[in-house]
C-alpha cells in the first residue's frame, strides 16, 4: 500500500519495525515448522513487495530476471535483475512526477515485460495497481476504469482507440495515458520509452521520491476485478502482505531454485499468473520467458527450454492427448505403454528409462522441463500421473483470487493427483455444514492470505469473510492429511426432486475421460422435465477422434450412437439420481470466461443437435 499523504518519519518507521517483525515471525515459523511436506526453508523474510524486490536484485543482480523476444524472429533476450530495476526505478519515478503518488493505476495488454515493470513500479513505491482483463469488452473495460477510478493507464496498442475515446469523453480521471508500445502517439498518449527516460532524468539529478517511498504491508496494494461466469464484477482488494504470505509459504512444499526459468503463458492480470508465474520466481531469483501467444507455445518451448510450466487443465489436456494421437499414428501405443509400465518399476530402484525412451516425448515441453502445475479448474488426475511417467513432476494447485490467490498445493514428495492440494503451512481449512453421509460441504479457509474484503461491497464481503474464515463457494472435503478434494462449485450445484445434491463436475470429468469427447458441460433441463429431475449434457465432439472410430463420412447417427455408450458407461456406475438422461452435442466451442471455464447459465451453451 502507498500513501497518497506521507506518514512522518518516525510514524513511518514505526509502522516498518512491525512490518518487518511480522515477516519474521512467519519465516520463523517456517523455519520452526514440522510439516512433514516442507523439502525448502531457503525463504527469506519479505516486509513488502519492495522490499521483495529490493533484496532480490540485492541476492541475483547480474542473473536473468526475463527473458523476452523484440519480434517472433527474434531470439529471446536475457533482462537482468539490476537492469529490470533501473527500469522499475525510471517508471516509478516519473509517475510520482505526474502527481500519482498513492493513485490506482491500470495495466491492460500481452504478457510482457513492459507489463511487468509496469506493475513492479506500481506495488513498490508509486501506487494501487489495478490490472485490467484484456479479454473484456470495451463496455466492461470503461466500467471497470470508472470503478476503480484509475488516474494512469498503461495500455499495449490493441487499446489505443479505447482510451483515446475515453480521453476524448473527459468522462474518467485518467491522467496519464501511457502507451507501451506505439511511437505514433496522440497528444494525449506518453510513450513508455519517453517515461523511461523523463524518470531517469529525475533520477540523475537526485531525485528520491519513488526511492524513498512508504510502502505499508497492509492496507489495499492490488485491486483486482473477478466476475466468475456470472454476475458483476467484484473488486478484490489485496494487500503486500496476502501476496508475501504466499511468496514465504507456496515454495516451501516445492523446490524452485534461481536455475528456473518459468514459461509465461497465462494472462498476467489473474493473480494465479501472476503471483505464482511471476512474483514466485522473482523472489526466489529464478528467470520469466514470456510465450509470443498460445499458437507459438510449441515453438516457444523449443527455443527457451524452460523448467517450470504453469497452466491450466484445457492447455495439458491438449498437450497430453496431442502426444498420445502422435505415438498412436506412429503404431507405438503399446510399446510406449509397456516402457512407461517397465519404467514405473526401475524408477523404485533407481533407474530412470525415461531419458532414453521418452526424449522425443519431454522434446514437446522444451527438453529441460522439471514440473508443470496446473491450477484454475479440476484436472483429470491420469493426465497428471501421464505427464508424470515422461519424467516430468506435475503438481495440482487449489487458489482463489481471493486468497492471493494460493490456498492447497500438492507437495513435491506426496503428490496425489486427485487432490486438489495440500492445505500449506501456515494456512487452514475445515468443511462447513458437511454431509453426514459424504462429509462433503463447503470448503472454508483462513490465513494471512485472505483478502481485505471485495471493493465498495461490505454487503458480499460479509456473505464470505466470517470470523477471518473465507468461504469459498466450493464444495468438496478435507482428508485427515489435510488434502482438499473438490467435487464442485456452490453456485453449480443441481438439487434433485428427492433433495439430494448433483455436482455436474463431477458427471463431466466421467465424460471427458472418454477420447471421443472434446469436453462437456452437465446441466439441469428444466423445460423437458416431467415430475423427476432430468439432467442433460451438451457435449462438444473431438472430430479427430470420431474419424478415426467411425470414418471421414460419418454421419450423425452413428456419433450420437457412439457418444451414448461411453454416457451408458458413465451412468452404469452412477446412481440413479445422478444418471445422464439426456444428449446435445455441438461442433463448436462453449462460450466461456476469459479464464476459458464454460460459462454454465448462458443459454447458447445449452443447446446444440438434441439426440
Amino acid at each position: 500500500m502507498v500513501l497518497e499523504t506521507k506518514l512522518s518519519a518516525e510514524e513511518y518507521e514505526k509502522i516498518k519495525i512491525e512490518d518487518h517483525n511480522k515477516a519474521n515471525e512467519l519465516y520463523k515459523f517456517i523455519q520452526n515448522s514440522k510439516d512433514p511436506y516442507i523439502v525448502d526453508r531457503d525463504q527469506r523474510a519479505i516486509a513488502d513487495l519492495k522490499h521483495m524486490f529490493e533484496t532480490s536484485v540485492e541476492l541475483y543482480a547480474d542473473r536473468p530476471a526475463f527473458y523476452e523476444k523484440k519480434t517472433h524472429k527474434d531470439p529471446y533476450e536475457a533482462i537482468t535483475y539490476r537492469e529490470a530495476k533501473a527500469d522499475v526505478d525510471a517508471l516509478g519515478t516519473a509517475l510520482h512526477a505526474h502527481g500519482l503518488r498513492g493513485k490506482r493505476i491500470g495495466i491492460i495488454g500481452e504478457n510482457s515485460y513492459a507489463w511487468a515493470t509496469a506493475y513492479l513500479a506500481t506495488v513498490c513505491g508509486a501506487g494501487i495497481v489495478v490490472p485490467l482483463d484484456k479479454e473484456l469488452q470495451d463496455e466492461e473495460i470503461e466500467y471497470l476504469v470508472h470503478t476503480a477510478d484509475i488516474h494512469c493507464i498503461f495500455y499495449s496498442k490493441k487499446f489505443a482507440q479505447l482510451f483515446q475515446n475515453l480521453h476524448d469523453s473527459g468522462s474518467t480521471n485518467i491522467k496519464l495515458f501511457v502507451n507501451q508500445e506505439s511511437t505514433e502517439l496522440q497528444p494525449h498518449e506518453m510513450s513508455r520509452k519517453d517515461l523511461l527516460a523523463e524518470g531517469r532524468t529525475l533520477l540523475d539529478a537526485g531525485n528520491r521520491e519513488f526511492l524513498d517511498a512508504q510502502v505499508l504491508r497492509t492496507g489495499m496494494g492490488i485491486l483486482l476485478f473477478t466476475s466468475g461466469t456470472t454476475g458483476l464484477a467484484k473488486g478484490v482488494m489485496l494487500s503486500h502482505e496476502n501476496l508475501c504470505t504466499d511468496l514465504m509459504i507456496a515454495p516451501t512444499v516445492f523446490d524452485v531454485v534461481k536455475e528456473d526459468i518459468f514459461f509465461s503463458v497465462l494472462p498476467l492480470h489473474h493473480t494465479y499468473e501472476c503471483t505464482c508465474d511471476f512474483l514466485i520466481p522473482l523472489y526466489k531469483g529464478s528467470a520469466i520467458a514470456y510465450c509470443e501467444g498460445l499458437r507459438h507455445i510449441t515453438e516457444n518451448l523449443a527455443e527457451i527450454k524452460p523448467t517450470m510450466f504453469l497452466g491450466v487443465p484445457l492447455l495439458f489436456e491438449n498437450m497430453y492427448r496431442k502426444i498420445w494421437q502422435n505415438v498412436r499414428k506412429q503404431g507405438k501405443e503399446k510399446l510406449l505403454k509397456r516402457v512407461i509400465k517397465l519404467n514405473r518399476k526401475t524408477k523404485k530402484i533407481g533407474i530412470d528409462l525415461g531419458n532414453i525412451f521418452f526424449k522425443q516425448i519431454r522434446s514437446v515441453f522444451g527438453g529441460r522441463m522439471r514440473k508443470v502445475i496446473c491450477g484454475g479448474a479440476a484436472i483429470d488426475p491420469a493426465i497428471l500421473d501421464g505427464i508424470r511417467d515422461f519424467g516430468i513432476q506435475s503438481l495440482q494447485g487449489y487458489g482463489l483470487t481471493e486468497c492471493a490467490p494460493i490456498c492447497a498445493l500438492n507437495p513435491i514428495t506426496d503428490p496425489r493427483s486427485a487432490s486438489a492440494g495440500y492445505i500449506l503451512p501456515g494456512f487452514d481449512g475445515y468443511i462447513d455444514d458437511p454431509d453426514p453421509e459424504t462429509g462433503i460441504g463447503e470448503i472454508c479457509v483462513k490465513g494471512d492470505n485472505v483478502m481485505l474484503g471485495y471493493y465498495e461491497n461490505p454487503e458480499a464481503t460479509a456473505e464470505v469473510l466470517k470470523d477471518g474464515w473465507y468461504h469459498t463457494g466450493d464444495y468438496g472435503y478435507i482428508d485427515k492429511d489435510r488434502f482438499v478434494y473438490i467435487t464442485g462449485r456452490k453456485k453449480n450445484v443441481i438439487i434433485t426432486k428427492t433433495g439430494k445434491n448433483v455436482f455436474p463436475e463431477e458427471l463431466e470429468y466421467y465424460i471427458n475421460q472418454a477420447e471421443l469427447i472434446e469436453e462437456s458441460m452437465a446441466w439441469e433441463d428444466v423445460a423437458e422435465m416431467q415430475g423427476d429431475t432430468l439432467i442433460a449434457i451438451t457435449v462438444r465432439i473431438n472430430k479427430e477422434s470420431a474419424q478415426e472410430q467411425l470414418g471421414n463420412d460419418y454421419d450423425l447417427e452413428a456419433l450420437e450412437k457412439l457418444v451414448w455408450t461411453e454416457i451408458d458407461r458413465v451412468n452404469k456406475e452412477l446412481p440413479y439420481y445422478k444418471k445422464i438422461k439426456k444428449l446435445y452435442m455441438r461442433d463448436d466451442e462453449f462460450i466461456k470466461t476469459t479464464k476459458k471455464s464454460i460459462k454454465r447459465f448462458v443459454n447458447e451453451n445449452r443447446t446444440g443437435v438434441e439426440a
